[in-house]
């Protein structure tokens, strides 16, 4: 009899080293040994070698309930296996109201237990009049982050936090050792440009990066980090699209301050002069697509280890929301839980970037984030989360996609491998074309109690 119920082989992929023609065993959903050369015997074994075998990937930014009846987890869960993610952190602006009371809270988490097919862990949030008071309910409910915005997308689903609130939010979250992220976007620039554009008539496809310049972001990032300093709590920028947004980062780092930061994958590997020219209202993302001086500028800091994790910021807009001659009038964002990974495991081989740094800003990165102790790595004990990536040359066809949504701004883009496994908890999960878990299979994640070694920044 075995001790290994599966045995994987391949090149297996941690955030220190590459284990060549490696074997990863597991047992009762967990990883048992890691190795290289020849395999343990097991119940089953699957050979890939040739192909890399990472851990599961945590996607630290997804929007799967911003579009009422449209997408939800279910389905987000769906795409997000097909994409290699086995952990979605799910954002708190939910349609028809945000994650603001414990009751929200509860709710939600019943339609992850119900529905999901990768594990699911939830931000919350707080109402913009007396909110405060349901912090420590949505902390003891199970929150892995709180996520506030510094400027009004929405008054009811995404509304803007004043600065004085915001301070005292960080202030009662500081003890419990959760993450504080913030949309950073300075309000009054941002509306004192669309008027000026709007009124110009200037409203086309470029008018968006115009009206949202890099001090619009840098002023509200550096406002975060100094509520962070001010309070003792772990401030998080969710979407730095500038390089002087790291700068400000670290020298709040520098300074002994509990400061984290995160990009996306868009940011990355899109630019306004090839991507946003070509797609328009598709490839408005708030922060803008930046230049392409400013994408290939954030590749430095990703290539020092100063991003703590990537993310999509993924959400499932229709395209009817997407096709109005007025960038303004059109939604921000895109799906993105399936380009995730092969966008950034491509962008990172392009540059000589090691695989390595893809498992640090995916796995292991989101983990510590979010104190997710038995994710993000492959090693004894932590959970068999993983995904087995086949390597070659992969034209993206959004029309295949498991989402809400048949669309990408990455459509065309050709990527250099494609996910063929996702192992959630040492089951298979999605077999590289169609879903072989069902729904209720994944599970909610709380984090793990503040304090724990592991995750010290």
């Amino acid at each position: 009899m075995s001790d290994f119920d599966l045995v994987l082989r391949g090149n297996v992929v941690l955030a220190d080293r590459i284990i060549d023609n490696g074997h990863v065993a597991i047992r009762d959903g967990k990883v048992a040994l890691v190795g290289a050369g020849a395999p343990p015997a097991a119940r089953r074994s699957e050979d890939f070698r040739g192909q890399w075998i990472m851990p599961g990937v945590i996607d630290g930014q997804v929007h799967s309930g911003s579009q009422e009846g449209q997408e939800g987890i279910g389905m987000a869960s769906r795409a997000a296996a097909a994409g290699g993610i086995t952990v979605m952190v799910d954002m708190p602006y939910d349609e028809p109201e945000p994650v603001t009371t414990r009751r929200h809270f509860e709710a939600k988490r019943q339609v992850v237990e119900r529905e999901a097919q990768v594990d699911v862990a939830l931000y919350a949030t707080i109402a913009v009049e007396d909110g405060l008071g349901a912090i420590p309910g949505l902390i003891e409910a199970g929150a892995c982050a709180f996520k506030f915005s510094t400027f009004e997308a929405n008054p009811t689903r995404f509304p803007r936090i004043a600065d004085d609130t915001l301070f005292e939010a960080f202030r009662r979250i500081a003890p419990s050792g959760l993450l504080c992220g913030v949309h950073n976007q300075d309000q009054a620039m941002t509306q004192a440009n669309i008027a000026r554009l709007v009124a110009a008539g200037d409203t086309g496809w470029d008018a968006f990066g115009r009206a949202h310049t890099p001090l619009i972001e840098n002023l509200a990032t550096a406002r975060i980090y100094e509520l962070g300093a001010e309070t003792g709590a772990r401030a998080h920028a969710v979407h730095v699209s500038t390089a002087r947004g790291f700068e400000i980062c670290n020298m709040y780092r520098q300074a002994g301050h509990k400061a984290t930061i995160e990009t996306c994958v868009q940011y990355l590997m899109m630019n306004e002069e090839d991507h946003v020219r070509r797609f328009g209202a598709r490839a408005k993302h708030y922060p803008p697509i930046r230049p392409r001086a400013e994408m290939e500028r954030l590749w430095t800091y990703i290539a020092r280890g100063d991003c703590d994790f990537v993310s999509s910021d993924h959400v499932s807009w229709g395209l009817e929301k997407k096709g109005n001659p007025n960038i303004f009038a059109n939604n921000s964002g895109g799906p993105g839980l399936e380009t995730l990974l092969p966008a950034l495991w491509t962008g990172c081989a392009e540059r000589g970037i090691s695989p390595s740094t893809v498992v640090k800003l995916l796995c292991e990165g989101p983990a510590r984030a979010f104190l997710l102790a038995d994710k993000g790595r492959i090693a004894p004990g932590a959970d068999a989360d993983i995904v087995v990536l086949e390597p070659g040359s992969f034209a993206f066809d959004p029309s295949r996609s498991l989402s809400a949504v048949r669309w990408s701004s990455f459509e065309g883009h050709v990527f250099s491998v494609r996910v063929a496994a996702t192992y959630l908890r040492g089951a298979l999960a999605f077999d590289g074309n169609a879903m072989c878990n069902k729904p209720g299979d994944g599970r909610f994640v709380p984090p793990a109690p503040a304090g724990s070694e592991q995750h010290g920044h």
